[in-house]
């Protein structure tokens, strides 16, 4: 079967098999179990077959890599010099909390309680699609962010314009 793909380097291209650099998107609910784990949506599971990376990420979310992902994103924090202490203070943060994973054979992932702690996930959980990673958010901190003053749609065109976007 055929798709198109309009978010691969900028330009179409249609291929015959899933596109490498497919992006994640689109906004998922669902609920911890009791064992600790989440469902990963459907829509994502093929681009994670290969394994990933779940780790602390930023404004109290989890950042989960795919492992093409992961390997880029920590070739760019090899580069950071290890003279530079918030350098090395970044790459601490992502690397000490990371856990390579598997979903399960009904698409679960299981999160470690050190993560679910960082990011205040007891119950309700949001995932979201973010181009080249999914974010998993508390459902509370989730709609606290969105209801933030920094997400009105003008400071948001603002600033995208400021950066050519």
């Amino acid at each position: 079967m055929e798709r198109v793909t309009l978010f691969q380097s900028g330009r179409r291209s249609a291929k015959s098999e899933k596109a490498e650099g497919d992006m994640f998107s689109g906004t998922y609910y669902h609920n911890l179990d009791s064992k600790g784990r989440i469902i990963i949506p459907s829509k994502f599971r093929e681009e994670l077959s290969e394994g990933f990376v779940l780790t602390k990420g930023l404004d109290h979310c989890l950042f989960l890599f795919p492992m093409s992902e992961w390997i880029n994103f920590r070739n760019k924090l090899k580069a950071v010099p290890l003279t530079s202490k918030e350098g090395r203070a970044f790459t601490r943060y992502f690397f000490a909390n990371a856990v390579e994973c598997e979903m399960d054979k009904q698409g679960r992932l299981n999160i470690p309680q050190e993560l679910r702690k960082h990011a205040h996930i007891d119950k309700a959980v949001v995932s979201i699609g973010v181009d080249s990673r999914v974010e998993i958010w508390s459902k509370a901190d989730w709609e606290s962010y969105n209801e933030s003053p920094e997400l009105d749609s003008e400071l948001i065109a603002e600033k995208m314009e400021g950066l050519g976007i």
